[in-house]
């Protein structure tokens, strides 16, 4: 299916690894032009080069930490007139209420919550002037299958959940669309890493984390990729009426809770 991005100007966060990489990558290979953004300058730089190398697509990047105040403006400025803003930069730790404290839980907002809200503030400003535009936000299924001992993303993610439901209700008004993906268990860098270690401990043997994929949909996590493409669909005029919702990718597992 022709999604009709070509030409398109397309801003990813978090676009260095997992699923913002995977993101920019769709995006290239339909013929947007893609700019990425994290805080790791040098991850973004290979992110870049290894975008080109497999579809031959410059990449544009700059280094930008969400958290800090003034920088979602900034990196509004720099990426320019945009067509698709995909919100993806977030990592917030697990633990439960007595484990996070404020120290972890604000940082770790300012980055995710913080860092949407305000990137979206500053691009929703330049779509509303042109009447047309789409924000898609990268959630979690936390904010629906919610988990106390991960309570500061469980609570992050329904916040968000929420935010995209409040503006996608109502953007139309501006001519912009606001939809969010949430996915489940992705099997990004850093979902290995953490089984790889939960089969050390439970099997002896790292090796063997597959093994603890039983009871997922399929006996897997979702790949980047299942992510990315909905990401690109939603965001493409193939899904021009689609406005004010997330879509859950996790295998039902929110459903089965």
């Amino acid at each position: 299916m022709d999604l009709n991005l070509k030409g398109k100007r397309v801003l990813v966060t978090g676009g260095s690894k997992g699923i913002g990489k995977a993101c920019a990558q769709v995006f290239a290979e339909e013929g947007a032009s893609v700019m990425i953004a994290s805080r790791d300058g040098a991850a973004l730089e290979a992110a870049a080069g290894d975008i080109k190398s497999k579809t031959g697509a410059e990449v544009k990047w700059k280094a930008a930490d969400l958290s800090k105040q003034g920088v979602a403006e900034d990196l509004a400025k720099w990426a320019g007139d945009l067509d698709v803003l995909v919100n993806n930069a977030g990592a917030i730790p697990g633990g439960d209420l007595l484990k996070v404290d404020e120290t972890t839980w604000r940082s770790s907002w300012d980055l995710k919550v913080f860092g949407y809200i305000n990137l979206t503030r500053a691009v929703y400003a330049q779509m509303k002037a042109k009447k047309r535009g789409v924000i898609v936000n990268v959630l979690g299924n936390a904010g629906e299958k919610l988990n106390a001992a991960y309570i500061a993303g469980s609570t992050a993610n329904a916040g968000l959940m929420a935010f995209t439901r409040a503006l996608g209700g109502a953007s139309h008004a501006d001519g912009i669309r606001v939809v969010g993906v949430s996915p489940g268990p992705v099997e990004t860098d850093r979902l290995l890493k953490l089984y790889k270690q939960m089969a050390e401990v439970k099997l002896g043997d790292a090796d063997r984390y597959r093994e603890l994929y039983a009871g997922m949909a399929f006996d897997r996590p979702a790949t980047s990729e299942e992510i990315a493409w909905t990401v690109a669909f939603t965001a493409s005029d193939r899904s021009s009426y689609t406005t004010g919702i997330y879509i859950t990718i996790d295998g039902g597992l929110a459903a089965r809770s």
